[in-house]
């Protein structure tokens, strides 16, 4: 199963230490690389990045449209970029959606001319970008903004304030419709908010901060269940019950959910255990990180004994590689000269990609099947299962833009 290199792209007109967001921004039926570069001159543990220029390529390699101007001393990827990609005034049609200046800027996906600008609610509610739909709308329109731990604005689709939120919210809340009512419930941290901003319940007993957040029918009840990577792993119904916890784990820094073992019951939790930091800004990088697995009670199938250096390990759901529906563990940025890999169920290396680098997963092109985009030191390169001809005109009909595409984060999670 050895991945097919379908284009390298260039992308250093882009700027340096760029991240890439994915989609079919001009609607021709063939998605494209929308790069974003942060601003610098800030320590982003603590202060969240803004962007300075988004540049958009074609796969074929072809630059299509650039905002703003790239710096030569962008920040790098300590936090979230405030961008994201998604269909936000439901016209059918893609936008940019971004946090340039101190404004809140919805660009026009097909040539990054501006549609609408904001101000933000405040100066520092740009550590990232969530959709959501809180008032109850055909799509999701609503819009989340965070300071980096502690503060998050609800705002609709013309920036009204619906509510805000104070709280220990952790890096990227999740907004998604728990109990089917037609609105989005938000995972913010270790509180769960109503779509109207009422705390209904907290996780209890957990330190630190949420790093992932999932929500799937884990335990094959019928219902979504929620499950939080903090502190440790735990697993929360609607309700706020608690329906078990995984101690196992040194620090829970990210959390997916798949049938990586099929035929078992329900889903299984795939993480990753910081076991041994390093400290990137004291140029400390011989930390050590090990996945593991969990099955849907929440016990543990196996742990990763990692032999090679590193600490910054992101693990993430890969779902349908080639075409046959079924899920792998993706670990990238694992450091130790590993490069990003496809896992199975039984920790067994499915693929390892030729390039290092942080990795993308979407269907492309249109073909029922997900592809990969790595991207690294002012490139990007896109692999594939199947062959796949950049000369053949796309089809010119525009491809969904699943939800996990509008919600770009370090720190992975969705719905299953």
């Amino acid at each position: 199963m050895e991945p097919i290199l379908i284009n390298s792209v260039d992308i250093q007109k882009a700027g340096k230490n760029c991240k890439i967001l994915i989609g079919d921004i001009n609607g021709d039926g063939r998605m494209e690389l929308v790069c974003v570069q942060p601003d610098g001159g800030i320590d982003d543990r603590y202060v969240p990045h803004q962007i300075t220029c988004v540049t958009a390529f074609a796969l074929t390699g072809e630059l299509l449209w650039q905002y703003g101007t790239p710096v030569e001393e962008p920040g790098g990827f300590g936090s979230d970029f405030p961008a994201q990609i998604h269909d936000i005034d439901a016209d059918g049609k893609l936008e940019v959606l971004i946090v340039k200046d101190k404004k809140f800027l919805i660009l026009n996906g097909a040539d990054g001319t501006i549609k609408r600008e904001f101000d933000l609610p405040d100066e520092m509610a740009h550590d990232c970008i969530i959709i959501a739909n809180l008032t109850g709308n055909p799509i999701a329109q609503d819009i989340i903004l965070k300071n980096r731990y502690f503060d998050m604005w609800a705002l609709d689709k013309d920036f009204n304030l619906l509510w805000k939120h104070h709280g220990n919210i952790g890096h990227f809340p999740l907004a998604v419709d728990l109990n089917q009512d037609g609105y989005d419930e938000v995972m913010a941290g270790y509180d769960f908010l109503s779509h109207d901003g009422k705390l209904l319940w907290s996780c209890k007993d957990l330190d630190d901060h949420a790093d992932a957040l999932w929500a799937g029918d884990v335990n094959n009840d019928g219902k979504l269940e929620i499950c939080v990577g903090g502190s440790v792993t735990t697993l929360y119904d609607v309700d706020g019950n608690e329906l078990w916890r995984y101690s196992g784990s040194i620090e829970s820094q990210h959390v997916a959910l798949g049938k990586f073992l099929p035929g078992s019951k329900g889903l299984q939790v795939a993480g990753l255990d910081r076991i041994q930091r390093g400290d990137g800004y004291k140029g400390q990088w011989s930390g050590k990180d090990g996945m593991f697995l969990l099955d849907s009670d929440g016990n543990e199938v196996w742990k990763e004994d990692r032999q090679t250096k590193g600490w910054l390990t992101i693990v993430n759901t890969f779902r349908n590689w080639n075409g046959d529906d079924k899920d792998y563990i993706l670990a990238y940025r694992r450091g130790g000269g590993v490069n990003p890999t496809l896992y199975d169920g039984d920790m067994n290396v499915v693929l390892t990609f030729p390039e290092d680098g942080y990795v993308l997963s979407a269907d492309l092109f249109g073909r029922n099947l997900n592809d990969a985009v790595i991207y690294a030191g002012g490139k990007a390169w896109i692999y594939s299962s199947k062959p796949y001809d950049l000369t053949t005109a796309p089809s010119g009909k525009q491809l969904p833009h699943p939800k996990k595409l509008s919600q770009a984060t370090l720190y992975p999670g969705c719905i299953y």
